[in-house]
């Protein structure tokens, strides 16, 4: 396998054009679609999650980080097996009803897409029968909930108990985020798994998957 430790480079770099200049260069070099978005570009977004959790990198270099992957992908897509994208599961993200809030969701939903997810994002103000619909629809195995008012917390609950009273609770885990959330509110309203940042839910969903 072609050595990929100048992509992760890079990627940490944050320079969009090295990047895909990278990337095609393997590639005429002859090196495998899939190596690369492996062991190069998801391989160089777990660390980027990592230093996002330590402190050591701050949310603009991480959606920079990001969105420079998502470009490298678009060249590497004729080139990755069909099943590729969904090969490491799909997630179904949104902010609950009666909450505005996507910032933080939306870079949850971009780093759990550079970890080789596929990601169904709802938007915002989604009511529970949305994400049970979605989840029925799309088959996936995730379904993370994002709150950033207090307000709006009960409204987790109320999804989960909808996604129970669907028959659907044994087919996903779920996992919820926010500001006004932790692991023990996690536990209360019966979610699988609590995640204070973009970084560590990305880790947490894949943990989930596994």
């Amino acid at each position: 396998m072609a050595d990929l430790s100048k992509v992760v480079e890079i990627l940490l770099g944050g320079d969009k054009d090295k990047l895909i200049a990278e990337v095609q260069a393997n590639l005429n070099g002859g090196a495998d679609g899939k190596d690369i978005l492996n062991e190069g570009l998801i391989k160089g977004m777990d660390i980027v999650g990592e230093k996002m959790e330590s402190g050591d990198m701050f949310i603009p270099e991480v959606l920079n980080c990001a969105m420079n992957m998502s470009a490298a992908v678009e060249i590497l897509k004729p080139h990755l097996p069909e099943e590729s994208g969904s090969a490491k599961g799909k997630v179904v993200i949104g902010t609950v009803k009666g909450d505005l809030h996507d910032i933080g969701k939306n870079l949850v939903a971009m780093m759990m897409e550079s970890a080789g997810m596929t990601v169904i994002n709802l938007g915002v103000d989604i009511a529970p029968e949305q994400f049970v619909a979605k989840i029925k629809e799309s088959g996936a195995q995730i379904v993370a909930l994002s709150a950033l008012l207090t307000t709006t917390m009960a409204m987790m609950k109320k999804t989960i108990d909808a996604i129970s009273e669907s028959g659907l609770r044994d087919q996903v885990k779920i996992m919820i985020g926010g500001a006004p959330v932790n692991q023990d509110f996690a536990e209360q309203i019966g979610a699988d798994g609590y995640a204070p940042d973009a970084g560590s839910a990305a880790r947490l969903a894949k943990e989930l998957v596994a």
